[in-house]
């Protein structure tokens, strides 16, 4: 479907630490596989490493047989516990995983996934080499003369990388380049920063849950737009994700038409579930809903709206035929004075904080460097 459109759409399932088949996170993962694997308009699966809690061949196999299940294309990097065991040697034979720095294209959009644990030595020590380093700065210098879009998948906040000068070299490449969104794991906790230039977004892990309940998120690219949104898993289908215009607080680009919005518009919406969507529409400011429609071929559901001055907020609510309904808001910025300004480049500095209709809490409850005492 992603070669039909513009639209990036993937599931982030946080990291798993699996350790056993009968524990809680195990039998978690199944029903997130068979969550995903029920609904249609996703591009891709995301695992942000930290796969097996010990790195051992037996919780690899745990790991395989929850992604063999999976219908979607998959893509698995590294983290620290993944490397608790000397190597990754259990990692890429436990999982038959692509060798890590890759790239692929989808939606016209550059994926790029790194590997920050297998330069390292265990723990936190985040590194990426000078060769991944050289292979990042090549593969963003050719997207820039493309002039396509990227997407960058690493397993947590530039600002974490511990080798000599990486962490500045990383946060400029990706604030110079056209990196629209790094999706990231480890913080244990759901977190989206804006740096003015790129959103990054962490999802809170499956297998160590310090905050809220068990779930997984969904993240898009549309046309240069960043959206995301965390999906419990208790909470049934549909699912909708607001993919255009820009929330204010994800906005990013002054001379964008949907990231600074004027008083008509063109609202974008992906609806996800297990039935077919009997009605998808959108209302502002509380007022009349307008129905959304989805052309053949197109996963988005789309309605050219009036936006007045004085409007605020929009939202996008579906039903399926199931009786099953979802909605969606985003408040979309009126001038460039509503796009954020980077207090700390590649960081948790730029965090938008606590956004519970997305499934963030604010909490920050977790072991990392950046984590809250509990």
């Amino acid at each position: 479907m992603s070669a039909r459109d513009d639209l990036l759409a993937f599931a982030h399932i946080g990291d798993l630490h699996l350790t056993e088949a009968d524990a809680p996170n195990a039998r978690d993962f199944t029903a997130i596989v068979d969550q995903i694997n029920a609904a249609d308009g996703l591009d891709f699966v995301y695992l942000p490493g930290d796969n097996a809690d010990n790195g051992t061949p037996a919780q690899y196999a745990l790991v395989r047989a929850g992604l063999d299940r999976l219908r979607l294309p998959v893509h698995v990097i590294t983290g620290d516990h993944d490397v608790e065991g000397g190597s990754l040697d259990a990692f890429y034979a436990g999982l038959d995983a692509r060798p890590l720095p890759y790239a692929i294209d989808v939606s016209g959009l550059r994926c790029l996934f790194l590997d920050m644990s297998g330069p390292g030595y265990g723990g936190p020590d985040f590194r990426l080499g000078e060769a991944q380093l050289a292979w990042l700065e090549h593969e963003l210098a050719q997207a820039d003369r493309e002039a396509r879009d990227c997407a960058l998948f690493m397993h947590t906040y530039p600002a974490d990388l511990a080798g000599d000068g990486e962490a500045e070299r990383v946060a400029h490449l990706v604030s110079n380049g056209r990196v629209r969104l790094v999706e990231m794991g480890h913080t244990h906790y759901n977190e989206l920063a804006n740096d003015g230039r790129t959103v990054f977004a962490a999802t809170r892990s499956t297998g160590q849950i310090e905050e809220g309940p068990v779930g997984y998120a969904v993240a898009a690219i549309d046309r240069g737009v960043v959206s995301w949104r965390f999906k419990d898993l208790v909470r049934p289908w549909p699912f909708v994700l607001v993919t255009a215009p820009a929330d204010r607080r994800l906005a990013h680009d002054a001379a964008h038409p949907e990231h600074i919005v004027g008083e008509t518009l063109e609202v974008r919406a992906l609806v996800l579930g297990a039935a077919p969507v009997a009605a998808c529409s959108v209302s502002v400011d509380g007022g009349p809903w307008q129905a959304m429609v989805r052309a053949e071929g197109d996963r988005r559901y789309r309605a050219r709206i009036a936006f007045p001055h004085h409007a605020r907020r929009l939202v996008v609510r579906a039903e399926d035929a199931a009786g099953g309904t979802d909605e969606d808001a985003v408040e979309p910025a009126r001038d460039a004075a509503g796009i954020p300004v980077s207090k700390g480049l590649g960081s948790d500095a730029d965090a938008v904080g606590a956004w519970p209709e997305k499934g963030i809490l604010g909490t920050q409850l977790g072991p990392n460097r950046n984590g809250r005492p509990w």
